[in-house]
């Protein structure tokens, strides 16, 4: 097997060489997309065919949310279930989401049913859509290849 230098067609730097940074700038712009396109990306166009809107959350996640015991002191506070905004009872029970907001268990189930986010701040839960979890996926690149860029201009410039 050839090393990368041979592969590469290239030479290790020497000692005190700086890297070609206009070369990997050129390169993470071919590998992200933006010399070839300037749009944002979206599910429908990623997707065609699916009807735009994210899918409910994962069944075995929603299953699995913890279920928390409501404290003395959060009755103290006053604290509401922010979808129906009745005042939570000193022992009831909420669910917890990942994002550490909690609900009524009969509020946030049917909500969890239709979309996968939490309806306060939008944190998204995993799903069981394949085609969902890879466009979030790429987004996800998306989003590092833009930091990547910035990075790498601000040793350029800054």
């Amino acid at each position: 097997m050839a090393c990368y230098f041979d592969e590469h067609d290239c030479e290790p730097l020497g000692e005190g060489q700086q890297p070609n940074h206009l070369l990997h700038l050129a390169r993470l712009l071919i590998d992200s997309g933006v010399a070839a396109q300037d749009t944002e990306m979206d599910f429908e166009s990623l997707f065609p065919g699916a009807d735009g809107k994210p899918p409910p959350a994962s069944k075995n996640v929603v299953e699995n949310l913890p279920v928390i015991r409501i404290t003395e002191g959060q009755v103290a506070r006053n604290v509401k279930c922010p979808v129906c905004l009745g005042e939570y009872r000193e022992g009831e029970r909420a669910k917890e989401l990942p994002c550490k907001h909690n609900f009524h268990p009969k509020c946030i189930l049917p909500w969890l049913k239709k979309t996968n986010s939490c309806p306060l701040c939008r944190h998204e839960l995993p799903t069981d859509d394949e085609q969902y979890e890879e466009f979030k996926k790429q987004k996800a690149r998306a989003k590092q290849r833009e930091q990547d860029i910035e990075t790498l201009h601000s040793s350029m410039y800054g």
